[in-house]
């Protein structure tokens, strides 16, 4: 038998959650990823876990128009750059200031760099899960061609099922979702590893 959870999520349109392919900035059309992850858990936190001032907009019936707006709010704290966000430390710096900004006190952002062990990143992932908190990750170079499409980007992991041959994470991003083995997508090949974010909410 398999274990498997899945958390609530929320669409735009037909969208699966938001697409960056919808921005009109050149800088958020292409390199956009990590502000917009942080905006997808955003409009998730303001849905689902009482924090409707994190999104200005109500997150279940938000227009594409809307996720533009939100996600223009959010780019300078997570600037794009021709090398994309690629390590964890800047990316939790950018949310840390942009939740001051807005007066959030109650969330807290850490995280788990790339180079630590895969068994570390499992039982983060399925913990954050089991607690209803989504987990952005950073996907670097990876060897198997498989994972081009994740290459040098940032998305969010919304789920997880455990299977006979392994452990699988739910990832959502472009307006869709995929399931990905965690044991091979942790394994890059490379030394710039990437690595995952966690949040906390204080009781």
């Amino acid at each position: 038998m398999s274990e498997k959870k899945e958390l609530q999520y929320f669409n735009i349109g037909k969208s699966y959650g938001g697409n960056q392919r919808w921005m009109m900035d050149p800088w958020m059309h292409v390199g956009g990823c990590a502000a917009l992850t942080t905006c997808d858990a955003l409009i998730y936190f303001s849905l689902y876990k009482e924090k409707p001032h994190l999104c200005p907009y109500k997150g279940d019936s938000m227009t594409k128009h809307q996720y533009r707006k939100f996600g223009m709010s959010v780019r300078p704290y997570l600037q794009p750059r021709q090398s994309g966000i690629k390590d964890i430390d800047t990316y939790i710096q950018g949310v840390k200031i942009y939740l001051e900004d807005i007066g959030e006190d109650t969330i807290t952002v850490s995280g788990i760099e790339g180079s630590e062990l895969y068994e570390t990143a499992e039982e983060a992932i399925k913990e954050k899960i089991d607690v209803g908190i989504p987990v952005p990750y950073l996907m670097l170079k990876h060897y198997n061609k498989k994972f081009d499409f994740f290459e040098w980007h940032w998305f969010l992991v919304i789920g997880y099922e455990i299977r006979e041959d392994g452990f699988y994470i739910k990832a959502a991003t472009y307006g869709k979702s995929y399931w990905l083995s965690l044991r091979e997508l942790w394994d890059t090949g490379f030394e710039e590893k990437g690595g995952i974010i966690l949040f906390s909410i204080l009781k």
